[in-house]
């Protein structure tokens, strides 16, 4: 038989609500009491019922929002990401829910729903859209939300964990400029996210700058999925005049490359170099192994989690917007041209 308050408060000899205030961590009360109900509750087994706490100050459990599963599909950021999130959780004894929606509209209504509900303490989202109209609407619930991504506006509850994809493109680009290449392209996830924006940006100006041509033909949208990236690329290899080499702004970018090249018979680098960026556990079977950006994912989820909490419990304040730093691999997918 399960045990209630009301069998601690008759052992303990105290009111209901002198238990109720030992459960919650409330200091309105005398250390005598606080003792006697604590041995109670030892002598009870009492195990709390989460889902009654939970109706009076809310579940301990924290929302990590991610995009629709038509952009996500066989990315492994995402999953990696959560995974680190989720055991950031699990150390603080906290629940998680993951959401997904078809659309924006969706997701702010499945947010409000949570929130009102006292489902959740404070929101993870995996990725920034350039439409910050969401941010807006939930930053006077005044719950906290940590994005992985870049946030422009000023906002009181919304705090932002990035790296600095506009620079990281650039210097990857800038890489191929030293090495002789003129003709480059850049195959680019749709720009929808500021993440996309910022890396395309970086490529761009890195080859106005070095006084390049940006080629319309050479800038490709190629969705978000490696069928349709190696599209993208099958386009390039069957045209008459190839660049010399390619930027690839995400890891699915790269993979459909290396897939498309041994089925055109082009090899890597001497006929087609490329860059990119790395985030997951492919990469090192990539053969050559790939000159890359790599993406920091565990920590983007360890830091992201870590501010959330201490948000939520009140730790300390932090950074409006912090950048984690990223490292550049070295490696043989790119050839000098003299």
């Amino acid at each position: 038989m399960a045990h209630t308050i009301y069998d601690i408060a008759r052992i303990a000899k105290v009111s209901k609500s002198t238990v109720s205030r030992v459960l919650n961590n409330k200091s309105n009360i005398s250390e005598e009491s606080r003792l006697r109900v604590l041995k109670a509750i030892e002598e009870l087994e009492y195990q709390p019922s989460k889902l009654a706490r939970a109706l009076s100050t809310g579940f301990d459990a924290i929302m990590i929002v991610s995009r629709s599963t038509k952009t996500t599909a066989s990315n492994p950021f995402f999953s990696e990401i959560i995974n680190s999130i989720s055991r950031k959780a699990e150390d603080e004894n906290f629940d998680v829910i993951l959401q997904t929606s078809k659309n924006s509209k969706e997701e702010l209504e499945k947010c409000i729903t949570k929130i009102k509900a006292k489902m959740i303490k404070g929101i993870i989202m995996l990725s920034s859209p350039i439409n910050e109209d969401f941010f807006k609407q939930l930053d006077g619930f005044n719950i906290p939300i940590v994005v992985i991504g870049k946030v422009e506006g000023s906002y009181t509850n919304v705090f932002s964990i990035d790296t600095n994809n506009y620079q990281d493109s650039y210097n990857l680009t800038k890489y191929l400029i030293d090495h002789g290449h003129r003709d480059i392209a850049c195959l680019h996830s749709p720009l929808d996210y500021y993440v996309s924006i910022d890396r395309l940006e970086g490529y761009k100006n890195c080859m106005k700058e070095n006084g390049l041509p940006v080629r319309k033909e050479w800038v490709i949208d190629s969705g978000y999925t490696v069928e349709s990236a190696s599209e993208s690329i099958k386009g390039l290899f069957d045209s008459q005049e190839r660049p010399t080499a390619v930027f690839a702004t995400d890891d699915l970018k790269v993979m459909s490359i290396y897939r498309s090249a041994v089925q055109h018979g082009v090899s890597i680098p001497d006929e087609l170099s490329i860059v990119g960026y790395s985030n997951s556990n492919f990469s090192p079977f990539l053969s050559p192994a790939l000159t890359s950006i790599e993406i920091p994912v565990k920590k983007l989820g360890d830091a992201g989690s870590q501010f959330l909490f201490d948000i939520i419990k009140k730790n300390k304040n932090v950074q409006a917007r912090t950048i984690i730093p990223t490292k550049t691999i070295i490696e043989n997918s790119v050839r000098k041209v003299e």
